[in-house]
């Protein structure tokens, strides 16, 4: 009897090494493929984001009390997908120091690194337009979870709004 139990743990420790190897292997791949990966994942959510995404600041004034007017928008919206370190000062205007920077998609699929510089009078963007592998490195691998993340809250308002819905027909066909 202790034979049985002693042969059946060391299969199941060796079955844990065995998964543990294969799971390393399987990472090392999707790091490998991080850049393809996060292509096919802007192209599948690009649709989307017309629905979900938000409309990003383009410049706007601030007014003594340090509230913004006049603002402009960039035309099409975006999911925010990452904050990082800003760097010192914009790639179009050195004189202009970076206080905000952060990674998005828009709506045709595209990743663009957003900056944001503010004066006393005034806040406006660059936007430069970032490849896959480029937003990976300065972003790192936060943004291919937080992309998913947003496909998921997107499900899961629908379903609620599916679930309300159906809700609303159960009370008028109650009437």
């Amino acid at each position: 009897m202790d034979d049985v139990i002693e042969q059946g743990y060391t299969r199941l420790v060796e079955a844990i090494r065995e998964t543990a190897d294969e799971k390393e292997k399987l990472a090392g791949e999707v790091r490998e493929q991080k850049a393809a990966l996060l292509t096919r994942m802007a192209a599948e959510a690009a649709p989307l984001v017309p629905q979900i995404g938000l409309s990003m600041l383009n410049r706007a004034r601030i007014d003594s009390n340090k509230e913004l007017y006049d603002p402009e928008y960039y035309p099409e919206k975006m999911i925010l997908l990452g904050k990082t370190e800003p760097m010192p000062y914009r790639p179009d205007d050195m004189t202009k120091r970076v206080d905000t920077q952060v990674c998005v998609l828009s709506e045709d699929g595209s990743l663009f690194e957003l900056m944001y510089s503010s004066t006393e009078i005034r806040v406006d963007s660059y936007r430069e337009k970032l490849a896959p592998d480029a937003a990976l490195d300065l972003y790192s691998s936060e943004i291919l979870f937080m992309l998913y993340r947003a496909m998921r809250e997107c499900l899961q308002n629908e379903r609620e709004l599916l679930d309300a819905l159906a809700k609303t027909l159960e009370y008028i066909a109650a009437e």
